[in-house]
């Protein structure tokens, strides 16, 4: 792997520290404030929010709590894309990701396995761009899981149809394969705390009730949001096909929780699929 094709962090320094030591103590303060659930050693899939670490790295932090003692190998993130949009999916295959904490190595074999199925209709460059939903969320990983090899995806076609193929996509090349699921994604923006609450519940209830279809007709009626609304039908549908069976909410907060101001929030979520 040439050091020119590692893909260099476009939000250390903004979006989390750019300091290794802050960067792990602010991590490790995090998740020692959040509580492990039952099930961990079954653990198929996480939800994890994708904004700074100042204003959703508790609530992630909920999420990687539950990764403790864990022995996965592989990482397959599912990420939407924010700036451009494309007719599938894209998956990063040049080099591996830098983050302040070291370079996360890609999983070369599963990414070329990927690259060879026309869901993902090639790789679009710009997707990467500036794009901070994939890569918020790798400090978590290399804190918790230490060394680990990662499959980057970032979907540019988040409708029904595409999440179905995708996630078939995933069981096909995952199984046996011990590879942990992550869905990127934050829930509303910019409503009232009344407002996010009311919108966000009804994404936390069909994710606890592991409705795939039901959360999607939502996200879809305008009845909530989520801007990683692909990923996180797309991964809860792959988790589903390979044995997860329980879908538990591990902690929802919004902006307006960290910093008092409820006119205008973001909502966030952790959630976790399990084989029982």
């Amino acid at each position: 792997m040439c050091a020119e094709r590692i893909r260099e962090s476009v939000i250390a320094g903004s979006w989390y520290p750019d300091n290794p030591g802050a960067l792990r103590n602010e991590i490790a303060g995090y998740l020692k404030r959040a509580r492990p659930h039952p099930g961990r050693e079954n653990l198929i899939g996480l939800v994890a929010p994708h904004a700074g670490y100042m204003y959703s790295g508790e609530v992630a932090a909920h999420a990687y709590r539950q990764l403790e003692g864990s022995r996965f190998e592989r990482v397959l993130i599912v990420a939407p894309s924010h700036r451009t949009r494309f007719p599938s999916s894209t998956i990063y295959h040049l080099g591996g990701f830098r983050t302040p904490l070291g370079v996360v190595p890609l999983d070369v074999d599963l990414v070329q396995a990927f690259l060879e199925h026309p869901q993902l209709r090639g790789y679009y460059p710009q997707a990467e761009d500036q794009e901070h939903s994939l890569e918020i969320q790798l400090p978590f990983l290399q804190v918790v899981l230490g060394e680990f090899k990662l499959v980057p995806i970032i979907m540019g076609n988040q409708t029904y149809e595409h999440c179905t193929e995708l996630a078939e996509l995933i069981e096909k090349l995952c199984r046996n394969k011990n590879v942990l699921l992550i869905a990127s994604s934050d829930l509303s923006h910019y409503h009232s705390y009344r407002e996010a609450k009311q919108l966000d519940g009804i994404v936390t209830a069909r994710v606890a009730a592991f409705d795939c279809q039901g959360l999607f007709r939502d996200l879809n009626d305008g009845a909530c949001e989520a801007c990683g609304a692909g990923p996180m039908v797309a991964v809860m549908l792959a988790a589903g096909k390979l044995g997860a069976n329980v879908s538990r909410v591990l902690h929802y907060a919004n902006s307006g929780d960290v910093t008092g101001e409820r006119s205008g929030v973001v909502g966030y979520m952790a959630a976790a699929f399990y084989r029982e």
